[in-house]
């Protein structure tokens, strides 16, 4: 039947308010539809692809099946409006707010510090909110499972549980969970105050001090939890009851037509099944995460969607003789719950598979894509790579389809796929159902996976494996091993599996296995995806990992005739755990603010982000959530798809015919100059030639964001290709580098070698890091209409850079361009100068079509398009004595700076002064070189090539430990520098406070009695083992380019008393305005609830340094005190008349006075300047200090790593705010994880970037962190050099998670020893647990060997 032509009707709920929608474009999301059409702007879009949870939303439905109300998180970036039917939405504003009351959820995120640039913030509030609608006393684990599908950049997630873990029935003060061992609080359990111990928070004699008559009081309180509102759930909005009535009712076909696309939802399965006769190529859609993502990311176009979700055939669950039968629409979570029961209340032997299935679904996406991805959706999507379809494959489920001719049913096996993402499905046919058996006995199943990271990731490799046992015996009657990512389809190993039915489980058949496996599963050195050797290395160490799993049920269920088999060796046991996660335990130490310090001055005690609130109810306007300007157009750039070539022709012609196309710009539209970048080396828009991939051609302008995305597409360019310069092997080659080459000498190198007893050399390659703030670029331009006038709105660190940039291209004056920043959702210095990539294109837009452009990238254009941290290769040669000191030190550094300058300079002059990390070093000759690349232009991240640096010092550190020996932590010891030694460039150390840190952290982590303990493990594991080590650091605090630091202020008081004020700073997330409000607060001596920042703006404070380098706290800070004195001064002979008077009395006597109560405030750090040909001069202003200790445990067999506990101690000089302080060490510290165990930017041998979103890019979840993680701000350290005695903050801790990446390479060591390897090995980073897997050098990777470089193309190449 066709469908109908009158218009339906579509009806949903959003926060309680009814929506009737007939106009309704079936590609519309509903992220789309709360944000443009509601206006609801809370709910975020952070990646499109289900990827990071900022756009969580919860979904209430009634299940007339189950006869109960369900709610669960959803994405609303993939979540189809038109699937909405009956259903209601209930969004982060519909929860609570400031106005009127937050919501518990809200509330406890905020006072905890879990929001820092809170753009993840209403994702995570709302995550927690539908966990607590389900159940409002969750255990501890079901809410960290409830984040699964959450991310977040800048808190390192230990704010965030330890803020919601105040939900948990099983919550007590420090995390110990319930089990009550070794909690802090002992006996004092009635004191829920937060106070570590049950003294009174903040208050003495708590357990924290030792010594009572201690005069630093030392607290791990952070926030107060007994001031949180209880959480009451009769106060919930009630689910609208019209949605009860109307599920009794007959639903009818639904249709919905958009420009491209037609959705229909049939009720039955006759109409289903008629509709795939009529449209055999229709795509048929539950949740959309695949569909969603290919026509978004991919390209592709399904004219026509099925919607079978109200089909009750297909929603059906059955147990059978056989097993359990899931409709194809039922969802992962529906038959994770139905799995869970079966699992619970059957026998053990039954329920094999289920148990496999549980353990995929474990680790499947997150809880946000579970709960509305389909079964059937997984089988039929054929990834080569899906978690479910190797278990569904080796367990013999069956498929029934059905369509006209009626239903048949078939097992899956090796011919169910037939291709890349083909089976055997016929297009008019529809997957019914999937019957998932019961096992037998002796029958035993297992399922394996292994991905970059375990939470929320899409598999490397995947298995399912079973076996089935002549009865009573260990003699195979039929095996099925099954594989994902081995092939272009789930694999069967069908020869394997025959040679081994009819033998004896033991030894020869495992060693046979594998053989067999090797060569069975083979791969071409240059098969998509890479990794190759590593791929091949899982198939036989998961078989092996599933022969010693059955070993271990066969000796237990034989245990009478124990002759049977083979038991397994105690040491190997390990190997057959799964993983499990012990309850996160943490402790923040920090310094209490001294004795008789006001109750209203506010520095130095734990002040809450100030719009941490704002922020956890989605009503923080971030740039994106600017209302709409009438007449508004959206941006889409075009970028080259090419690394080198040139530009023949650009043909716009088809892009004209896409609706609501306004025009196409290029470099001839630019008014002004088209040469633009930090060094005048880069254009606006690309003229002639490209010089990589993502570089911008031109800009698409439409009334909306698909239809400019959609015409950016259809524009057509032709190309000339030059070859390409993509590595830094090939531009050492080819001796492609940027001219200006760096050197650092100090002493005699050639005597230090000379008197040295060892010499070593060696060299390191760490890779690159994309930024990820959660927040991509953003602008938003409004022309004025007159004397060329400007307003823009943009997510920057960099006001003023983007002021001038904008100008130059307008070929106006900068006085004519306002650039105004209110906070953005994340920086970490990729917004420090290649925002202006963006905002430059938009201001060029807006001028020429005389209208206001908005333009906000999506995830995979930001990620290809503005560049990351640079990749560096060092390479070493260190002399040094037999006690391990260090003599003498050659190193060169090459970054890859990609195709422009940009900060390349800065970020290889930092490397180059952090050569040293922590160590005295007498003799030293170094290098840096920038090498010029086919790459977009890498940039400022955290740290800013200090990382860098100092990782390779650590290299050729731990390689001098092993060399000698001798302990590593000795030798570190032995070569710190003590107070007044001379840097390599010459700087004499003050307040040099390592040395307190390192005995410190020391202490505190009980190195010594805990190495002892890894020894022991490690001597009873074969196949798991740990490694610890502890790593200084030493950050030098100022811009390398002297003039950068300074900074401005400007303070106004009206007559009420109320202060604005405003700072040459940027918020994005690391509390910079806070700190701000704490320094104004004291340096007038009101209190903070009478001062307020409303934004950074280029008219309020000129020429601004950009927010970065970690200094921005130390000059605005000095920049408004000294703004705020010259206001007291005047007030001074006010004061004087009238002492008893208020702050509010003294103003209006001011302004009666004629007293001007308006101020700015100017600061630049003194003395600073380096030379580097002479070696001389001061390059920093002072150095921020820290050590860390990490401990890990590596599964040799599948290079999986976990992170079991961090110890940090650091410097912070008197914190200005110790929450913030802490968060930011927590925050930095984690995203150094990400850069040293995961996050791997992986690009093709063309310059060809595969990683563009957070599917194939993972920065560390939830669940690694460390799984206790202890912080303590050293005591008693003031900093004479900054506001308060402050201390800088944001970089240095950083390069602390090195103690991880080296920890990691101890653990190697030990699992080397155990395969006869003694001599050192290289390790480069990132360690991910492919490069771990490969250094365990075993029997298994000895069968895979690696093919010969150059004998084959890779598919991707180490840039």
């Amino acid at each position: 039947m066709a469908p109908n032509e009158t218009r339906d009707e579509l009806v949903f709920f959003v926060n309680g308010k009814k929506v009737v929608e007939k106009d309704v474009d079936p590609e519309t999301t509903l992220l789309t539809y709360l944000r443009r059409k509601l206006g609801l702007c809370g709910t975020k879009l952070g990646c499109g692809e289900g990827g990071c949870g900022a756009c969580t939303v919860m979904i209430s439905k009634y299940d007339p099946f189950r006869k109960k109300i369900l709610h669960h998180t959803a994405n609303a970036c993939l979540f189809p409006v038109c699937a909405l039917h009956h259903v209601a939405v209930t969004t982060v504003e519909g929860i609570g707010n400031t106005k009127s009351r937050l919501h518990p959820a809200q509330e406890r995120i905020a006072k905890s510090h879990g929001s820092q640039c809170g753009f993840c913030t209403p994702g995570i509030v709302m995550s927690m909110y539908t966990l607590l609608r389900n159940n409002p006393e969750p255990k501890m684990e079901a809410i960290e499972d409830a984040f699964q599908g959450n991310l977040c950049r800048c808190t390192g997630y230990r704010p965030i549980l330890e803020g919601y873990r105040t939900f948990a029935k099983d919550w007590n003060c420090c995390g110990r969970v319930a089990n009550g061992t070794g909690c802090c609080r002992g006996e004092r359990e009635n004191s829920m105050n937060g106070g570590c111990c049950g003294g009174k928070a903040n208050g003495p004699g708590c357990c924290m001090n030792g010594k009572e008559d201690n005069v630093t009081m030392m607290s791990s309180s952070l926030f107060n939890s007994s001031e949180f509102q209880p959480l009451d759930p009769t106060q919930e909005p009630i689910f609208p009851p019209e949605l009860m009535t109307q599920s009794n009712k007959q639903q009818k076909q639904l249709c919905f037509k958009g420009e491209r696309v037609m959705w229909i939802q049939p009720t039955t399965l006759k109409e289903l099944v008629s509709l795939k006769s009529q449209y055999p190529n229709a795509k048929l859609v539950v949740g959309n995460t695949e569909v969603g993502i290919e026509m978004r990311l991919k390209n592709m176009l399904y004219p026509v969607i099925i919607a079978p979700a109200w089909i009750s055939e297909m929603n059906a669950v059955q147990h059978t003789e056989t097993g359990v039968t899931f409709g194809a629409a039922c969802t992962l979570s529906s038959v994770e719950e139905v799995l869970r029961k079966a699992v619970a209340e059957l026998p053990p032997y039954k329920t094999e598979v289920f148990q496999a299935v549980l353990e995929q679904l474990r680790w499947f996406a997150g809880p946000q894509i579970r709960n509305v991805a389909a079964l059937g959706g997984n089988v039929m999507t054929a990834s080569p790579i899906s978690d479910l379809n190797p278990v569904l494959m080796a367990s013999g489920s069956k498929l029934t389809l059905v369509s006209n001719e009626g239903k048949r049913i078939i097992t899956m096996d090796e011919k169910f796929f037939t291709g890349y993402r083909k089976t055997i499905v016929k297009p008019e046919e529809i997957l019914l159902s999937v019957e998932i058996p019961y096992s037998k006995k002796g029958e035993y199943f297992s399922a394996f996976k292994q991905a970059s990271r375990r939470e929320d990731d899409i598999a490397i490799v995947t298995c399912g494996m079973r076996v089935l046992f002549q009865d009573g015996t260990s003699r195979v009657e039929e095996i099925k091993l099954s594989y994902g990512g081995m092939a272009p389809t789930t694999v069967l190993a069908l020869k394997t599996c025959q040679e081994l039915t009819g033998r004896d489980w033991n030894e020869k058949l495992l060693q046979d296995a594998c053989r067999l496996l090797a060569s069975e599963m083979d791969l071409s050195p240059s098969a998509p995806g890479g990794m190759v050797e590593f791929r091949r290395t899982l198939t036989l160490s998961f078989f092996f990992k599933f022969y010693l799993t059955v070993l271990q049920k066969l000796s237990k269920n034989h245990n009478g005739i124990n002759n049977l088999c083979e038991p397994v060796p105690s040491n190997y046991i390990s190997a057959t755990e799964l993983f499990h996660k012990d309850p996160i335990a943490n402790a923040q130490l920090f310094q209490e603010v001294p004795k008789g310090q006001a109750v209203e001055d506010m520095v130095g005690r734990p002040l809450m982000h100030v719009s941490a609130t704002k922020q956890a109810s989605g009503e923080a306007v971030y740039c994106d959530d600017i209302p709409y300007y009438e007449k508004e157009l959206y941006l889409t750039l075009v970028t080259s798809t090419k690394a080198h070539a040139k530009i023949l022709s650009m043909d716009a012609s088809e892009a004209q015919s896409v609706p609501g196309f306004v025009c196409f710009i290029s470099a001839k539209d630019v008014p002004g100059s088209n040469v633009t970048g930090i060094a005048n080396d880069e254009t606006v828009f690309a003229e002639d030639v490209v010089t990589c991939v993502g570089h911008v051609i031109g800009a698409v302008l439409a009334d909306t964001q698909e239809h400019s995305r959609r015409a950016a597409k259809a524009v057509k360019i032709k190309y000339e290709e030059l070859k390409p310069i993509v590595t830094i092997q090939e531009a050492i080659e080819k001796q492609s580098f940027l001219k200006s080459i760096k050197r650092i000498n100090k002493g005699d190198v050639k005597k230090g070698f000379e008197e040295s007893d060892h010499i070593l050399e060696g060299e390191m390659y760490l890779g690159g890091q994309e930024h990820f703030y959660l927040e991509t670029h953003c602008t938003l331009a409004v022309p004025k209409g007159e004397d060329g006038e400007m307003e823009l709105f943009v997510s920057t660190q960099n006001p003023m850079k983007t002021q001038e940039f904008a100008a130059n291209a307008l070929g106006v004056p900068s006085n004519r361009v306002v650039v105004r920043v209110k906070r953005m959702g994340g920086g970490f210095g990729g917004k420090e100068t290649r925002n202006t990539i963006l905002t430059t294109a938009v201001a060029v837009a807006a001028f020429k079509t005389g209208r206001p452009v908005r333009c906000m990238l999506d995830r995979d254009e930001d990620m290809l398009i503005s560049g990351g941290r640079h990749p560096f290769l060092g390479r070493y040669k260190v002399g040094f004595m037999k006690n391990g000191k260090v003599k003498s030190l050659e190193v060169s550094y090459y970054s890859n700076g990609g195709n422009s300058v940009d900060l390349s300079y800065g970020v290889i002059d930092r490397a180059l002064l952090h050569l040293d990390n922590s160590y005295n070093i007498p003799n030293v000759s170094s290098v840096g070189i920038v090498c010029k690349t086919n790459l977009p232009s890498n940039t400022a991240f955290r740290g800013f090539g200090g990382p860098q640096g100092m990782m390779i010092a650590e290299c050729w550190m731990s390689d001098i430990a092993w060399k000698c020996g001798l302990p590593p932590e000795e030798v570190r010891k032995l070569n710190l520098y003590n107070e007044g030694d001379l840097t390599h460039f010459n700087q004499k150390l003050e307040g040099f406070t390592l040395q307190r840190c390192w005995d410190e952290c020391l202490s505190s982590s009980s190195y010594h009695a805990r190495k002892k303990l890894i020894e022991e493990f490690n001597k009873q594991n074969r196949w798991k083992k740990r490694g610890m080590c502890i790593i200084p650091t030493k950050f030098g605090i100022s811009f390398t380019v002297p003039f950068l630091n300074q900074a401005g202020a400007l303070v106004h008081v009206y007559t009420d008393g109320s202060v604005l004020l405003t700072h040459g700073g940027t918020e994005m997330g690391q509390g910079l305005h806070t700190k701000m409000i704490q320094v104004a607060s004291r340096s007038l001596g009101i209190p903070t609830s009478k001062i307020f920042i409303s934004e950074t703006s280029t008219n309020t404070v000129p020429n601004t340094s950009p927010t970065a380098a970690s200094v921005s706290a130390d000059i605005n800070g000095m920049a408004v005190h000294n703004a705020c004195q010259t206001i007291l001064k005047r007030l001074e002979p006010i004061k004087q008349s009238n002492p008893k008077g208020s702050w509010e009395d003294w103003i209006t006597a001011a302004y009666e006075s004629c007293v001007s109560l308006s101020a700015t405030g100017f600061y630049r750090i003194p003395d600073l300047g380096y030379n580097f040909e002479k070696n001389e001069g001061k390059p920093f202003s002072y150095f921020s200090y820290g050590v860390a200790c990490s401990e890990v445990e590596i599964d040799c067999l599948t290079g999986d790593h976990k992170n079991i506990r961090t110890d940090i101690v650091m410097d912070v000089g008197t914190s200005l705010n110790p929450a913030i302080d802490i968060g930011q060490i927590e925050g930095a510290f984690v995203q150094g994880l990400g850069l040293f165990t995961m996050e791997e930017l992986r690009y093709s041998p063309e310059g060809n970037l595969y990683t563009r979103g957070p599917g194939m890019y993972k920065i560390p979840a939830f669940g690694d962190i460390p799984t206790e993680f202890y912080v303590s701000l050293l005591r008693d350290c003031p900093n004479s050099k900054a506001v308060y005695s402050s201390k800088a903050v944001g970089e240095p801790p950083l390069f602390l998670s090195a103690s991880v990446f080296y920890a990691i390479k101890d653990a190697i060591y030990s699992a080397r020893k155990d395969s006869g390897l003694t001599e050192p090995f290289r390790l480069d980073s990132p360690a991910t647990p492919e490069r771990i897997r490969n250094a365990c050098v075993d029997i298994f990777t000895k069968m895979c060997p690696s093919a010969e470089p150059g004998t084959f193309k890779p598919w991707s190449v180490r840039v």
